[in-house]
């Protein structure tokens, strides 16, 4: 099971860290939501539980609740400047479908 950043992202949660002075990390998760029935959740982590698994990649430590592991392993995890807007986008080899707008999606 693994979760990988491309170098825009790890950058970008680095730069972020370090300009927050605190955290351990990137957080992903997933919630019930949306016209597909999913949605990625990304924070910033401040602690590690005892229901996460941990995983490092390109010097960033990435934190993954072990049910949003289960829709979310294999994916990697890009950030995306486009114009004045910024985001992560995610390539998930577990979906089956994707709404229009990109926010949810299936498995």
């Amino acid at each position: 099971m693994t979760i990988s950043l491309t170098e825009p992202a790890a950058e970008r949660v680095r730069n972020y860290l370090e300009s927050r002075g605190s955290g351990v990390g990137l957080r992903l998760g997933v919630k019930k939501t949306g016209c597909n029935g999913f949605a990625y959740v990304v924070n910033y982590a401040d602690e590690v539980t005892e229901e996460d698994r941990v995983f490092q990649d390109r010097g960033v430590t990435v934190v993954v609740d072990e049910k949003s592991l289960e829709l979310i392993d294999g994916t990697e995890v890009d950030f995306i400047k486009e114009g004045l807007n910024e985001a992560f986008r995610f390539r998930n080899p577990n979906i089956s479908g994707e709404c229009g707008c990109g926010e949810s999606f299936s498995v």
